[in-house]
């Protein structure tokens, strides 16, 4: 029986690509491909000469038959752009069909900015919530983002750079004061991973406008503590941290975590 083989590649660095991927690629039949001219210059880099054939959004239900009649007489690899097919990227009703055709679908493991930017962004990780591209207009996104703004567990999302700053100033009007990570350039020659608070990050980014694509991850909704610290005992513990050198900022920051207080409303303190 032919196989549906899901094959990640690289998003951006092409040694991030599996053994095993280089050979389902050379041994596959055909290639169902995002891009044909990104896939060719990943398959010429490494000598691959399989046939390649176009799948993406614009496509992928007139090309449907076309790979369905291709899996009935030879094994055939779906790839993306770069990462996963099928996470944010077209895939999903191809593997829907082949499953429904009884047709083999086996998945490689391999490339992908999620996991990458989560276990890096400092946030926790012990459970989370994959929500992709939120809505392009402001009402949308907002209507989304409070469907989840409860939510205890981690949240990670995808955005392009000229939309950055208002998922930003989105994400602070429905969620608030949270910290957050946002990776850009993943495996590439200007990778960075940002760390701050959704407010810090709007900040940070009107002056440095980003550039490549981007994961936005963002901590869990946590119920408001209620204090026992008077103001004299956040005054005290402020001072501290400025007396011993750290920032107004990370002061402050550091100060809320332990008191319950907002984290603006310490920053603002005449010490």
């Amino acid at each position: 029986m032919s196989v549906l083989y899901l094959v990640p590649t690289p998003i951006g660095n092409l040694e991030d690509i599996t053994l095993r991927a280089l050979r389902v690629l050379r041994e596959v039949s055909l290639i169902a491909a995002e891009d044909t001219r990104t896939t060719g210059r990943l398959l010429a880099h490494y000598e691959i000469k399989t046939p390649l054939i176009s799948y993406h959004e614009h496509n992928e239900l007139s090309r449907l038959d076309a790979i369905l009649t291709a899996l009935q007489s030879g094994d055939v690899a779906l790839v993306s752009d770069a990462g996963t097919p099928g996470l944010s990227d077209p895939g999903y009703v191809l593997i829907r069909a082949a499953v429904e055709n009884n047709v083999s679908v086996v998945p490689l493991p391999g490339a992908s900015a999620l996991l990458p930017a989560l276990i890096a962004s400092g946030l926790p990780t012990d459970s989370f919530i994959y929500l992709g591209f939120m809505p392009r207009k402001s009402s949308g996104r907002r209507t989304a983002l409070a469907e989840v703004a409860t939510l205890p567990h981690t949240l990670v999302f995808y955005e392009a750079p000229h939309r950055l700053l208002d998922m930003l100033t989105d994400l602070c009007e429905v969620f608030g004061v949270r910290p957050c990570a946002v990776a850009r350039e993943l495996t590439k020659l200007y990778e960075e991973i940002w760390r701050g608070t959704l407010q810090e990050a709007v900040t940070h980014f009107q002056s440095t406008p980003p550039r490549g694509e981007l994961v936005i991850i963002v901590g869990g909704y946590q119920p408001p503590i209620e204090s026992t610290w008077s103001e004299a005992d956040v005054h005290q513990a402020l001072s501290a941290r400025l007396a011993s050198g750290e920032s107004r900022a990370a002061a402050a920051r550091a100060v809320a975590q332990e008191s319950g207080w907002e984290r603006r409303t310490i920053y603002n303190l005449d010490v």
